[in-house]
């Protein structure tokens, strides 16, 4: 993709667990998202949406593979470029309670989040006025402490702190679902107009679908540290490819109650695999009501259908008519 502003290339992320075992969070992804696009990421808890947002803003480096900025290795960054770098990467945590330092007003927050990355104390103080007001909250909130304010504001000041720096991508984890249904919609109107006056790059993590489709131009599927289907929002949401998002899909309810009765649904059984023991071959097969032979002992490579749809899956065309 020519226009790409950060890639994943075989991106793994392992963690070193007791006995030997070795937790694989992140197991090969490759995942490229465009300039001024947001990418929706799905999938259950536990499949590594977190810990490749995480890698992807450099907040902690991939086992293998690369992070790749405007085409080059983010890893071989260092010095000034890599203050600029991190400047140009933010994140907007899931939980704002647990995001801001409840000791810390939270100017002092934002001014502290600038300082690090190089700015004056002056400049911080003014960047951070500007990145409150753009957020949809008063300068005079600087003084204010995180239990002052309610749960949409401190998530306002979230997002203040991230597009402080004036960054061109951000990682938005889970950003609405500690909230209720009233302010999640406009915290969501919120990150895309900021997207659209700023130019922003995101990617959106998300468990809600419905949210998704709202915000993100393009989804990727995620299972157990795979991407397993990718393609542009109307695409997956009308014809997903893989069983496990055609299971996803078909628990979105719809809003009408003669319909919701009579649909078919695809219901999953069983819990994921432990990662650090994930099953050979598909490491879908063991929840997937259509897996055969070839699913159990070949691991399938991801495909393109089409223009533009992605699948990790040995029968996919099966699956389109669920």
């Amino acid at each position: 993709m020519s226009d790409a502003l950060i890639e994943a290339v075989g991106v793994t992320r392992h963690y070193k667990l007791a006995k030997g075992r070795t937790v694989r969070a992140l197991d090969g992804v490759d995942l490229t998202i465009g300039r001024g696009a947001t990418m929706g990421l799905v999938g259950e808890s536990g499949s590594g949406k977190s810990t490749l947002g995480r890698t992807l803003v450099g907040l902690q480096a991939p086992t293998s593979g690369e992070v790749r900025w405007e085409g080059a290795n983010t890893a071989a960054t260092e010095g000034a470029r890599l203050t600029a770098l991190r400047r140009q990467r933010q994140i907007v945590f899931q939980d704002p309670s647990g995001a801001l330092n409840p000791r810390m007003t939270i100017g002092d927050t934002i001014v502290e989040h600038l300082r690090v990355q190089g700015w004056s104390r002056v400049e911080a103080r003014r960047q951070a006025s500007k990145a409150l007001e753009q957020s949809g909250l008063s300068s005079a909130y600087l003084s204010s402490y995180p239990h002052e304010v309610s749960g949409g504001q401190r998530q306002r000041a979230v997002i203040a702190r991230a597009i402080s720096t004036d960054p061109a991508f951000i990682v938005a984890d889970e950003p609405v679902s500690a909230l209720d249904v009233s302010t999640r919609a406009q915290i969501m109107n919120l990150l895309r107009d900021l997207q659209r006056m700023r130019g922003l790059t995101m990617l959106f993590i998300s468990h809600d679908l419905s949210v998704v489709a709202h915000m993100c131009r393009d989804v990727a599927v995620m299972y157990l540290g795979r991407i397993v289907e990718l393609a542009p929002r109307a695409a997956l949401f009308n014809t997903p490819l893989h069983p496990y998002t055609a299971a996803l899909m078909s628990a979105i309810p719809v809003p009408d109650p003669v319909r919701e009765r009579s649909r078919a649904r695809t219901v999953l059984e069983g819990e994921p695999p432990d990662p650090a023991a994930i099953p050979s071959g598909c490491r879908f097969h063991t929840r997937c009501p259509s897996a055969t032979d070839l699913c159990r002992q070949v691991d399938p490579e991801t495909r393109l259908l089409g223009v533009d749809h992605q699948v990790a899956c040995h029968h996919p065309l099966e699956h389109a008519r669920l």
